[in-house]
């Protein structure tokens, strides 16, 4: 057993002890509990065992939702917690070894398409691993609250954290119905942003306090602006030194909409405009916008599919401006990880994205689809450097104050204790 360094008052500590006794099986003779060690005064520190975690997402693979959950992991670190994810649609294997959690993920189900009914397989896998806290991530692991309360598990809790393009316009009639009977079974649910929490409130016939908001944050140590060449990077990645870079980083799936980056870049080429598309990220569109490169002659040459990178950083301090045309957002990390770079930031009015950007201030808003203004705000951007820095200067600054990694972290800590010292019998909802 690993032992936890807690530090906390004294409340703090009686409440998360009162947890323990009263959802912990008491040991055997001569056995010690896998849930609680005896507490050792240290100072104002405890030492006890670790609270476990199990992490359920829809799939485990690349995507924002799984970047987000991993940030959480590596942020609440070993000493306080131990974590285990379980996906309930399959794991991407290459992507868990990329990330170094391909030991410590479960996979219930698999990735094809078509009806599947895993509740008694998460049960199988909760009464195993015997966590503390179930977290489920987003409406396809949404039935493991329920699995969870099967199961006995102390506290249950759910988050929304963005869009798919077909619930845009509302969730379908049956989805709806089971919002409303498994979000009031979780301890807490929660969105990342304002918009996403008024959008599933309404969906589920909830008051809006009933669900919180916990907003995304980004690393910004790790995203921080220009302190190596950029021309060097362009060079080793066969990008252009000459020419002016449109970046953006994500997903290539129909919500994102590349499709009007890529639009407004051919205009821009056909002003005569020397710039170069940089994207970053795979996905399903890219035979379908590789092709729309192929039959536009302005676009020849003009246009990079990286594909899936571990350089994010260093590729963003290659741009010179990031762009996320997407139709709807719930909160963009990629757009954090732009603004901690310092980069003019051209985003849609759509989502979680208001909440990040303040127009004219730390970036540039246009609405989804809109084609025209997205060429109007990148000749702005081409045509002056001081505006480029205003921007950018502006986007570093507001994530620094509102967005920070740290602050993200402290506040699933803090709800993670809050839940676990109630003992998860005061509902959330």
């Amino acid at each position: 057993m690993v032992p936890l360094i807690r530090t906390g008052s004294a409340e703090e500590v009686a409440r998360f002890d009162e947890f323990s006794r009263a959802f912990m099986p008491a040991p055997t003779e001569n056995e010690t509990s896998t849930y609680v060690s005896s507490p050792v005064q240290v100072g104002e520190r405890t030492h006890r065992e670790r609270l476990r975690v199990l992490h359920v997402l829809p799939r485990l693979g690349l995507g924002g939702t799984e970047h987000g959950a991993l940030k959480v992991l590596n942020g609440l670190g070993e000493e306080q917690f131990e974590h285990r994810l379980c996906a309930v649609r399959g794991v991407d294997s290459d992507f868990a070894s990329r990330m170094g959690v391909a030991t410590n993920a479960y996979s219930v189900g698999s990735a094809k398409p078509g009806l599947q009914f895993p509740l008694f397989r998460l049960m199988s896998i909760m009464r195993e691993y015997q966590p503390h806290i179930v977290h489920t991530r987003n409406f396809g692991a949404l039935e493991a609250i329920f699995a969870a309360r099967l199961a006995r598990v102390p506290v249950a809790i759910h988050s929304e954290h963005g869009y798919e393009l077909d619930i845009l316009g509302g969730l379908p009639f049956r989805r709806r119905i089971l919002c409303r009977v498994l979000f009031p079974m979780a301890d807490a649910v929660f969105a990342v942003t304002n918009e996403l929490q008024a959008y599933h409130s309404g969906q589920s016939w909830l008051a809006a306090e009933k669900i919180r908001v916990i907003y995304n944050g980004v690393d910004t140590d790790r995203f921080a602006p220009l302190s190596s060449d950029a021309a060097r990077v362009r060079r080793d990645s066969g990008l252009p030194t000459d020419r002016f870079l449109i970046g953006s980083v994500g997903r290539l799936v129909p919500i994102k909409d590349h499709s009007t980056l890529l639009q407004a870049a051919g205009l821009l080429l056909r002003q005569g405009n020397n710039l170069h598309v940089l994207l970053v990220g795979d996905g399903p569109e890219r035979a379908r916008l590789e092709q729309y490169v192929a039959r536009t002659p302005e676009l020849s040459g003009r246009v990079t599919f990286l594909g899936a990178s571990d350089r994010v950083p260093e590729l963003l301090k290659a741009m010179d401006v990031f762009v996320l045309p997407s139709i709807s957002e719930g909160m963009s990390n990629t757009i954090l990880e732009a603004m901690a770079t310092g980069l003019p930031v051209v985003a849609t009015r759509a989502g979680g994205n208001l909440e990040m950007i303040n127009h004219e201030f730390s970036g540039l808003l246009f609405a989804p689809r809109d084609v025209r203004t997205l060429v109007s705000h990148l000749v702005r951007l081409i045509e002056s450097a001081d505006l480029r820095r205003h921007l950018g200067e502006g986007a570093r600054r507001r994530v620094v104050e509102r967005f920070s990694l740290a602050e993200m972290v402290r506040r699933y800590r803090d709800l993670y204790f809050e839940l676990a010292g109630k003992r998860g019998k005061q509902k959330g909802i």
